[in-house]
């Protein structure tokens, strides 16, 4: 009697398929892209602030900030749009230390997938995310003057960049992420380092206005070579002085090189945290 009830049980049990990790992972996408349909709220950062940071830097401090042959408007969205790009790490480690937090990551262990796919999953659904902000930033900035004056192949490079600097340092947010104990941490800590970070730069203001050691760091600043690449590619501002430094000099290279160098540096500290992590 007991060996056909279990028989029944069996032939009712539905077969698992396995997938692949590119299927997994577009899963694990889609739902966090189902927050977003669930909880529009989560939209803010990416549309009302974008907004109110264009139109703040450009009417409230645009007037007192000269750039010599250039629209500030011009000089000033290519250095919101990397700031923005870089806050997709905090995005990120919010998110999955939040799902830590709740034991979803746990749920996800129980089932037949790979623990990259939510990584991954993770990393594509916030790239998404900071995506449609640009794309508003875009749409503002044409609203107020800003404009792209080279050709369609370079603006989709320059496009493109952000997007490859962008997931570099979503793996940074998941390092993060997978180490902080709590929301609050990670918010703490991304903002104390991405605010310094965006802001000594060449986002906001020229380096050439700086004291001499704060230029210093602000050229061999990553971010800045990223908006600087934007610039060039985009016909926004003026070139880099002949004293600049040498990233600064060649933008585009110096962008890639960048990307790549913080994805092999951060994705496999990430993943190794996010194991020990999931394994607490």
């Amino acid at each position: 009697m007991t060996t056909t009830t279990q028989t029944r049980v069996t032939e009712q049990r539905p077969p698992l398929e396995r997938r692949s990790l590119i299927q997994q992972s577009l899963t694990v996408v889609w739902r966090n892209l189902l927050h977003i349909r669930r909880m529009p709220e989560m939209l803010l950062d990416v549309t009302i602030q974008p907004v109110m940071f264009v139109l703040l830097f450009a009417y409230v401090f645009g007037g007192s900030i000269d750039v010599p042959n250039s629209s500030y408007r011009e000089f000033l969205l290519p250095g919101i749009m990397a700031q923005t790009m870089i806050f997709s790490s905090a995005v990120v480690a919010i998110g999955l230390t939040n799902d830590l937090e709740k034991g979803i990551v746990d749920r996800f262990k129980s089932l037949p997938i790979s623990r990259a796919s939510v990584l991954i999953g993770r990393s594509v659904s916030s790239l998404i995310h900071s995506s449609i902000g640009i794309v508003v930033m875009a749409l503002t900035g044409l609203a107020i003057g800003w404009r792209i004056r080279e050709g369609v192949v370079d603006a989709a490079l320059a496009f493109l960049l952000l997007l490859l600097f962008g997931f570099a340092m979503v793996w940074l947010g998941i390092w993060v992420g997978s180490m902080m104990r709590s929301v609050e941490a990670v918010q703490g800590f991304m903002f104390t380092v991405m605010f310094p970070l965006t802001f000594v730069a060449n986002t906001f203001a020229r380096p050439e206005d700086m004291p001499s050691w704060l230029r210093l760091i602000a050229e061999w600043n990553p971010v800045s070579a990223l908006t600087a690449a934007c610039r060039e590619l985009w016909g926004n501002g003026p070139p880099a002085s002949p004293d600049a430094a040498l990233p600064l000099q060649h933008p585009v290279l110096a962008t890639v090189f960048w990307s790549i160098a913080f994805t092999l540096i951060f994705a496999p500290l990430a993943m190794a945290a996010f194991r020990r992590r999931s394994q607490d």
